[in-house]
This record gives structure tokens, sequence and C-alpha cells, in this order.
């Protein structure tokens, strides 16, 4: 354990972070930038006392329960937890659950994007980022809940709109075959994460067909390198399907591109324009 170093970092994390970032009120007389200490260690749900030791590099080991308390209330990304771990000399075990944070240059790459379709997906199948036109081929993300983004609750569960699921696209019944082999792998790896455990639990509950997929035990998958939207206002929308791994977030990167030249890329053009106007049947 390097206490010294532990002291450091804390502290620096500990100045980084407002309280209108924890929703806590900046009241009067702030002297430190920052969370003052009692803040943080109210956040992670230890004394005061032992979280100012932390800091002066006098505190005895802390456990990993508190390290993850720590990590929780600091904000920190999984890289910062890692480090935290191994200043504290404990090394890390598995994150607690898949990340939703986005890295801001994929933010950036799906914008610069106008001709592709393009979206991330966590590893619970949620789509965590999207651009204009994933959003006019399929809908509007940004007026869903969470709940609602997760795209392999939609495929098994609905809702499924005009009889179509999954926006009509023509791989659904493998969507829902991959999906779920994902959903396994991730599970196996995030095994004490409420909301994969809890999203797993609502799957097999609700749905006989991943129920009877979750059964066979599969993790692994053959890529679909095309498909065909059925879009409710330009019609069949066939594109190339790329994916492209974010392992250090374990997240992914669909991209949807028509062919050259194609009627679906005249149809992905119009929607470029239209965005998601007039899309109140989103399938």
């Amino acid at each position: 354990m390097d206490r010294r170093e532990l002291a450091g970092f804390l502290r620096s994390r500990r100045e980084r972070i407002t309280p209108a970032d924890v929703g806590l009120p900046a009241g009067p007389r702030r002297r430190t930038p920052g969370l003052r200490r009692e803040e943080v260690a109210q956040l992670a749900f230890i004394s005061t006392e032992y979280y100012s030791r932390l800091e002066q590099a006098r505190a005895p080991h802390p456990s990993r329960e508190v390290l993850a308390q720590l990590a929780r209330a600091l904000r920190l990304s999984d890289a910062e937890r890692d480090h935290l771990h191994h200043l504290a000399g404990t090394p890390p075990g598995p994150p607690p659950g898949p990340s939703r944070e986005i890295r801001q240059s994929i933010v950036d790459l799906l914008r610069r994007l106008p001709e592709t379709a393009a979206l991330v997906l966590s590893a619970t199948y949620e789509v965590i980022a999207w651009n204009d036109l994933a959003a006019a081929l399929m809908e509007d993300f940004s007026v869903l809940s969470r709940r609602d983004r997760n795209l392999i609750r939609r495929a098994f569960l609905g809702p499924h709109r005009n009889g179509r699921r999954l926006y009509g696209v023509s791989d659904a019944d493998e969507f829902a075959r991959t999906s779920t082999r994902h959903l396994r792998a991730t599970a196996a790896r995030y095994p004490n994460d409420p909301e994969v455990t809890g999203l797993v639990a609502e799957l097999l509950d609700g749905s006989a067909e991943f129920a009877r997929l979750w059964a066979a035990h599969d993790v692994t998958d053959r890529p679909t390198l095309c498909k065909t939207f059925e879009h409710p206002l330009v019609g069949p929308v066939s594109v190339n399907c790329d994916v492209l791994d974010i392992a250090d977030r374990d997240q992914r990167v669909f991209l949807y591109t028509a062919a050259p030249g194609s009627p679906s890329e005249e149809a992905l053009r119009l929607l470029s324009v239209v965005g998601t106007q007039r899309m109140g049947v989103p399938g």
C-alpha cells in the first residue's frame, strides 16, 4: 500500500468534483475546490475521521468495500478505479457493472458520419449514444427512458408496434439469438451487478423464447453483415452492418451504411433531411 500516493490521488479526485455534480448545495464560504472531506465521507458511507486519515497518509489498509464506495463517491472511471485499488495494495476485481460512460471522441465520431446510421450499445444492449440518422431510421431514442432504450428487452418483450419486431428489421430472430448469447457472456463478466441480473430475470420471466435460448448456454455467434429495416415512411432500407468494439468500455459501435447508388442510399439521404419528423409510428 502506497499511503502517500493514495492520499494524493484521493485529494486530486475530490478537488475536481463540484457539489452540484453529486447533488449537494454549494453553500457559502466554500474555501476548498471541489468537495469537502466530510462530503466525500458522507457519499462513501464512511467516517469523516477515517477519510481524513486516508488523505493524510495515516489510515490503515482500506477494504475492498471501502475502495468500491470511494470509487462511486468520487465518480471514478474504470481506469481510475483500478489505479485506486493498486495504490491501496489490493488488485482490482471485476468491474461492478457494464460501463455507460462514453468517450467524447466516440460521440464526436457519430456526429461526423452524416450518411451512416450509428449507435453505441452497452454490454446489456442499452442504446447509450446515437446520431441523428440512427434516430430517423429506428426511433428518437432521446424521448425514451433508459429501460425502453434496451434493445434486447425490446426484442423479446416489445412493444412490437404494427406487428413489427424491433423496427421490422429482417434479422430480428437472429438478433434475438445473438443478443442472448452476448447477454450470457455479460452476466458471467458482471455476476454481481443488479441491473444485469435483474434484466436476465425479467427476460426469463417474460419470454419463453428467451428462456429456451438461455437454456442452450451458447456464447458464440455469427455476425450479420446485411439487414433490411422496414421503415414506415421510406419503406425497406437495406444496409451493411459493421460493428466496432470499444474494449476498454465493453461497448460496441454499430454502423449501418447503404450500398453506393442504391435505392437504400437515397432512402437514408431522405431520412437525414426529414429526421424524426412525422415518425410517430416507430416499430
